[in-house]
């Protein structure tokens, strides 16, 4: 499997790519995003964006954002950690 691949409405993210970008083991991935401890956001681009998608993993005080292409290859990866100070409310709106 590709890191980032779309099938119909489904996104699979690879989860070494998301414990990389939040600083955790990727064996840890997919009981926090159940417990709702990882939650994310998916935008589509448009207009001058079109053909590109933002994915967005937070944390309790980390946010990884991915731009991707529709191949699902990263074009741009951006980390914010507050070092262990609560991810704050503004850290979480899009843009």
């Amino acid at each position: 499997m590709a890191m980032i691949e779309f099938r119909g409405d489904a996104i699979h993210v690879d989860a070494k790519l998301i414990a990389d970008g939040l600083g955790m083991d990727v064996s840890s991935v997919q009981a926090r995003m159940r417990e709702g401890k990882i939650t994310s956001r998916y935008e589509r681009g448009i207009d001058q964006d079109e053909g590109r998608h933002r994915l967005t993993f937070f944390t309790e005080n980390r946010r990884l954002r991915l731009i991707v292409d529709e191949a699902g290859s990263v074009i741009q990866r951006s980390t914010i950690s507050f070092s262990g100070k609560p991810l704050p409310t503004s850290a979480r709106k899009s843009g």
